[in-house]
């Protein structure tokens, strides 16, 4: 049955908004209003974390769950508000598809939220190149900063950046052309995910709070080797009016009608995967219950999310939401994704040490987890409960969710059992239990989240990867945050390893400072900050029908 979208006037005073507190978009979007976090908290605000075990070709639905979940809530009367990532123009033509959830359990309009939406991703574009354009201009012109010097161009790290896979820009020459077209340099493009200012715009709280963030970022050094920022060269107050609106979370529906705060989208694997602080604490304000997820699996997204972005905005959840399929457990068991579908006892059990795993970081974080299994038509019964037997012998709860083809109705079983172990924690709440503590030395943060994130023996640095830690160090950042970036498919820095390895070590290979997002990130395995395209990408299977609405952005469609 087709859903017929709600007013997003009707949505926006579910929430208790007036007029005043959101801009409409089009027909089905708004734009809420920054004056509402200073606003008394109408909602209890139980924030829940939606992760997953690490991706593989099967797929796990994460976003899909997180949809659903709500939807199951809302349908138990519970007061539930989503907050979620935009999607990134990059993997929808690419290999994932849009990011909007999946089946009976989306959001809406999801053509307009997979494509340019209220076009905060395009304004954090232009503000990551306005900056690149400004140190041009300073390098081109001698300028020279006080007490500091002029810009080397040999030493710039600000690259430029797209939201599109195109890996042919990862390293090129700019400058070509004669005196008058600038300097010839070497440069680098990042997809916009990985941009140190949507990380800024992600983390910002308030105006001041992104002027300052933004005039923090390091853009090269001077000759005598200083550090140079876009405060010195006078770009933060024109980037800051740049991204405006984009700082402003959206307001959409889901299919069943219920409010989504939908708000920036950095990667998980390449930056901190969570959508920003602000329509976080939007949701929790105004919802009983934040639902909310975290790029890739718990390693990535997940881990960011509780030692970033929990650490900054001085919030904790009540509880993690862990998903998973027979399938993609199977695959990390060994089975090929061609037949990972098919009954598998054996490959399935192997499989479960990787959920362990997962389970056992949640323990290190001490937040009481539920393992949500996106089930299948042809999932048997034996091996669903091979686990939940691990996952109660490690002292998870599991429902099933079939979200996807019944929507909220399919996911109220996941919805009982999560709103039971977070109203469980109503008495005492969970304090907040970092993987590493700031004062820690770069190196041992990174050694700790490898070794209780990932399950690593240790982690190797090359000489590169030391001086910019040193480097980092002089700067005064050394007790910044970490932000890793490594592959998602797997526990390991190497994509082709599922399951649960032991005994291997992490390589880094590259530390670089994001001053103005706050953290180091340390660049580990082949990660690339700028993805590619696939063999048969995305883009071949959309189109524009005549009605005017768009074909084949999600996967399946």
């Amino acid at each position: 049955m087709d859903f017929t979208p709600r007013k997003i006037d009707d949505v926006a005073k579910d929430l208790g908004l007036g007029e005043g507190d959101y801009e409409p978009y089009g027909r089905g979007k708004a734009k809420l209003d920054l004056a509402l976090l200073s606003r008394k908290a109408t909602g209890r605000g139980r924030l829940v974390l939606v992760t997953a075990i690490n991706p593989t070709p099967a797929g796990e639905g994460k976003t899909t769950t997180s949809i659903a979940l709500a939807m199951g809530m809302r349908r138990l009367g519970k007061n539930a508000v989503l907050a979620l990532r935009e999607p990134s123009l990059g993997p929808v033509f690419g290999v994932k598809g849009g990011g909007t959830g999946g089946g009976r359990a989306s959001l809406t309009p999801a053509d307009d939220i997979n494509l340019h939406f209220t076009g905060d991703i395009h304004a954090i574009t232009t503000a990551h190149n306005l900056l690149s354009a400004l140190v041009d201009n300073a390098i081109y012109f001698g300028d020279v900063v006080p007490e500091k010097g002029e810009l080397d161009p040999r030493q710039i790290t600000w690259g430029r950046a797209m939201d599109m896979n195109d890996r042919f820009l990862r390293r090129c020459i700019v400058g070509l052309g004669g005196k008058a077209n600038g300097t010839v340099r070497e440069e680098r493009f990042d997809i916009t995910a990985a941009s140190e200012i949507m990380a800024i715009v992600a983390l910002s709280t308030s105006y001041a709070d992104l002027e300052a963030r933004l005039g923090r970022i390091v853009v090269g050094q001077t000759y005598e080797g200083i550090a140079v920022t876009a405060g010195d060269i006078g770009a933060a107050s024109a980037l800051t009016a740049v991204l405006r609106d984009a700082l402003k979370p959206n307001l959409v529906q889901t299919e069943e009608g219920g409010p989504a705060i939908v708000h920036c989208g950095p990667f998980g694997n390449i930056a901190h995967g969570c959508n920003s602080v602000i329509a976080t604490q939007l949701a929790m304000n105004l919802g009983d219950y934040a639902i909310t997820e975290a790029g890739f699996g718990f390693d990535l997204g997940g881990e960011k999310f509780l030692d970033i972005k929990c650490r900054a905005a001085g919030v904790w959840p009540r509880a993690i939401v862990l998903v998973a399929t027979l399938r993609a457990l199977k695959m990390h068991g060994g089975a090929p994704v061609k037949t990972c579908g098919e009954p598998d006892a054996a490959r399935l059990e192997k499989g479960l040490e990787h959920l362990v795993k997962h389970l056992e970081t949640a323990k290190a974080y001490r937040l009481p987890c539920v393992v949500a299994i996106n089930v299948f038509p042809n999932d048997t019964e034996s091996e669903l409960a091979l686990v939940e037997k691990a996952a109660a012998a490690m002292g998870a709860r599991l429902a099933r969710s079939e979200g996807f083809g019944k929507g909220g109705e399919g996911s109220l079983d996941l919805a009982k059992a999560v709103c039971e172990v977070v109203d469980a924690t109503d008495p005492a709440p969970p304090e907040p239990a970092y993987v590493y503590e700031l004062e820690d030395a770069p190196q041992e943060k990174i050694r700790k989240v490898a070794r209780t994130v990932y399950g690593a023996k240790d982690v190797v640095f090359t000489s590169a990867a030391e001086k910019q830690i040193a480097r980092a160090k002089e700067l005064g950042y050394e007790k910044l945050p970490i932000c890793m970036a490594k592959t998602q498919l797997s526990l390991t820095d190497d994509p082709t390893i599922p399951g649960r390895p032991r005994d291997f070590t992490i390589t880094v290979r590259e530390v670089r400072l994001s001053a103005g997002a706050g953290f180091l990130v340390p660049l580990t395995g082949d990660m690339m900050t700028m993805p590619g395209l696939p063999k048969v990408p995305a883009s071949r299977n959309i189109r524009l029908l005549p009605d005017g609405k768009i074909k084949g952005l999600m996967q399946n469609d």
